[in-house]
């Protein structure tokens, strides 16, 4: 099986420091849903992994969180892809829990799902803590640019994949499989 794992907020919809609390609220990146269809074309399983504290921060509900989920989805669907799960982590940030990224739960929770090694499996994001995330688990992580990837890539100089977008960092992926 190959699988990709892709963040949520800043790498397909944009990112907001007030959180989306809305469906209304989600608003895809330009490419994104294209780029999620493509690579789903090309037999990759896509799986997203989120976190969530506007959960704990009683911001919006797990029902509002499925309607938003429900929508990337039906996007996604009707561009020809799909996103076959949503891994999320809905704590806060000083609740100590294994999920929520920098910590690699949630990772650990889609290999066991999914029966799959995550040394070596993409991880697209766009923040510190997705990179974490990622090489906790030997995993390969990808850098995109949009969300807070400019400011990521300030920080992190340890970042050997950087891409504009996930179109492009999914465009890399499909080079590297053909």
């Amino acid at each position: 099986m190959r699988l990709v794992i892709l963040d949520r907020d800043g790498v397909i919809n944009q990112e907001s420091e007030a959180f989306i609390k809305t469906p209304e609220e989600w608003i895809p990146l330009p490419g994104s849903i294209e780029a999620i269809a493509r690579i789903y074309k090309s037999g990759y399983t896509v799986v997203v992994a989120s976190n969530q504290s506007g959960i704990a921060r009683h911001l919006l509900s797990l029902d509002t969180l499925a309607a938003i989920h429900g929508r990337m989805k039906r996007e996604v669907e009707a561009a020809g892809g799909k996103i076959d799960s949503i891994f999320f982590c809905p704590h806060g940030p000083k609740e100590g829990c294994d999920c929520r990224k920098p910590k690699p739960g949630l990772l650990k929770q889609i290999a066991e799902r999914y029966q799959v090694r995550l040394k070596g499996l993409p991880m697209i994001g766009d923040s510190e803590r997705d990179l974490q995330a990622a090489r906790a688990v030997g995993g390969r992580p990808m850098l995109v640019k949009t969300g807070n990837g400019l400011k990521t890539l300030e920080e992190d100089h340890d970042v050997e994949e950087v891409y504009d977008d996930l179109g492009s960092a999914i465009a890399q992926l499909l080079r590297e499989n053909h």
